[in-house]
């Protein structure tokens, strides 16, 4: 089990918990990572601001560290943002990216590698974000979001461990599991979310604001300069 959070105590942890364990939430893999101590808490000051980056990435080395050695699903870190600052989605985007790229540039300033599992392009099909050689799939949640089930009262950024959706592929699990979310979050929104997408066939950069977009939308990460050196 993964030791709590310094954070675990505080109120806006306590009310992301509850939200994920409200039971009209539809990501029954989140709701796993909660019940099993798996999901880390940071309580950050303003996703507008670096801050907090300084935290967020050792967090984020560590995890990857831990699911090293012990490769249980399910594992995540949500990093909870006290000002809500009354973003839109575009807002919600726009620094969602900003906090990624930051947070990138560390990763790669400190030369942690690139999960060779996954792709640094954010316009390749096989595109993840790379924190401490480890693969992320991101959820961003904020009080503007079109989508309840990503409609939080303060911006979340979710870092969910890439690998762990493979070892579920694998054991022939993923897709009953992907079935059983979507089916939950057509009841919640009433629709099909537009963003879904099966991995491999766009990028994931797509999905992680929650914005819906259309195929002229460019992902605003720029490469990691390692990756840009090797060519």
């Amino acid at each position: 089990m993964i030791t709590p959070s310094t954070n675990d105590d505080h109120p806006l942890a306590k009310r992301f918990r509850e939200f994920i364990q409200d039971r009209n939430f539809p990501c029954v893999g989140a709701k796993s990572a909660l019940a099993k101590g798996n999901m880390r808490i940071i309580i950050g000051r303003d996703l507008r601001s670096a801050w907090d980056d300084l935290r967020i990435h050792p967090a984020l080395l560590g995890i990857a560290r831990d699911y090293t050695l012990d490769p249980a699903p399910f594992q995540s870190l949500a990093v909870v943002f006290e000002e809500d600052a009354g973003l839109d989605e575009k807002g919600f985007e726009r620094h969602l990216w900003e906090r990624l790229q930051s947070l990138s540039d560390k990763d790669d300033w400190l030369g942690q590698p690139v999960d060779p599992r996954v792709s640094a392009d954010p316009d390749d099909p096989h595109f993840s974000l790379s924190f401490g050689g480890e693969a992320f799939f991101v959820v961003g949640l904020h009080p503007g979001a079109s989508r309840p089930a990503r409609r939080f009262d303060r911006p979340v950024i979710v870092f969910n461990l890439h690998d762990q959706f493979e070892q579920l592929r694998s054991s022939g699990i993923y897709e009953k599991l992907r079935g059983t979310i979507i089916d939950r979050d057509i009841a919640l929104a009433g629709q099909v979310n537009p963003m879904l997408a099966v991995h491999g066939s766009v990028s994931e950069a797509r999905q992680y604001s929650g914005r819906a977009v259309d195929e002229r939308w460019q992902c605003p990460l720029r490469p990691r300069k390692s990756v840009e050196h090797a060519f």
